[in-house]
């Protein structure tokens, strides 16, 4: 039976790139001590912490979501944690685990096959998504959390794969977002994806996740020393900047972008917009930049690309 949802709701359907299951006594020090923000205090059905997988120098391998879930032990049992993501790689997450696990009870399963996901957008998408619509009858298991598909409200919706007829029936009738029109929003909002945007080669900062997906505060993981150090410059030279393009046509990603014949840096994403042309993200060279300059695809090229945040 089809959820009687306002009108002013859209869903995005998609499959996480990762979707893995993080159990054992040791689980929850050990993703402590690796993820870039605070695991501490998150509890069963209490929504989703964001952050970042990095490498000792800082660098930004993957992202995700961390959520404790049910693992189906009794009750009182240590119920492990989700790790999923909208881009990163399952098989980049699980190596960069599976690297530091040493003499920890910690095991990791790759479930993301068998995992599918609904993004609901729209006011009040986080009440409307949650408590009021999740089936009560025990039909099968989910996981709800608040998304970052745009700045606005947004959540997101994932089970088991096996299960999408019975989703597809509660969501009947609302419209739907596909990719396209899904990038359109992420890149309107200035989120980057992993590691399409952000990866690595490259810094929180310059993309500016450390305000969402770093915490200073929590003491020692993988990576902490560099982003301290970050935080106490107060500033990085390249920046994630938002960009238009004149044309529909844009080279593979990454495209490098040129201010007469200097290189300034890259496109990393691009989609074509509603209104012609095409919209993206850059990561940029904040040197030699000012609001509104004209980038070109080749040194001394045509101006092909304008900058839309200021550098």
């Amino acid at each position: 039976m089809a959820i009687n949802f306002p009108t002013s709701k859209t869903i995005h359907r998609w499959r996480p790139t990762a979707w893995l299951k993080v159990a054992g006594d040791d689980a929850e020090i050990f993703l402590q001590g690796q993820f870039s923000n605070d695991l501490r205090g998150l509890a069963v059905g209490a929504g989703a912490v964001y952050g970042l997988w990095l490498d000792v120098k800082g660098r930004v391998l993957a992202d995700s979501f961390v959520l404790r879930g049910d693992a189906g032990k009794s009750a009182g049992a240590n119920p492990g944690f989700w790790v999923g993501s909208y881009f990163s790689a399952a098989t980049v997450i699980r190596d960069r685990l599976e690297s530091h696990v040493i003499a920890d009870d910690v095991t990791i399963e790759d479930q993301t096959a068998s995992w599918a996901a609904v993004s609901l957008l729209g006011p009040e998408a986080g009440r409307l998504g949650a408590e009021q619509y999740l089936p009560r009858d025990g039909a099968f298991s989910s996981l709800v959390f608040s998304g970052r598909r745009t700045r606005e409200e947004n959540t997101e919706w994932v089970f088991p794969i096996a299960a999408g007829e019975t989703v597809r029936q509660l969501f009947a009738g609302l419209p739907e977002l596909d990719a396209t029109a899904m990038e359109r929003q992420r890149i309107a909002a200035g989120i980057p994806a992993v590691p399409a945007d952000v990866g690595p080669g490259d810094l929180p900062n310059e993309g500016g996740l450390d305000r969402d997906a770093i915490s200073y505060t929590k003491g020692c993981y993988l990576g902490q020393e560099v982003m301290a150090r970050l935080k106490s410059m107060g500033r990085v030279r390249r920046r994630l900047l938002r960009v238009t393009g004149i044309a529909s046509e844009f080279p593979a990603r990454p495209a490098a972008l040129f201010l007469g014949e200097r290189k300034v840096g890259e496109l990393r994403s691009a989609v074509k917009a509603e209104s012609g042309g095409f919209t993206g993200l850059a990561m940029l060279s904040l040197m030699h930049l000012e609001p509104a300059v004209s980038l070109a695809f080749g040194a001394n090229g045509e101006p092909a690309v304008q900058l839309e945040d200021g550098p």
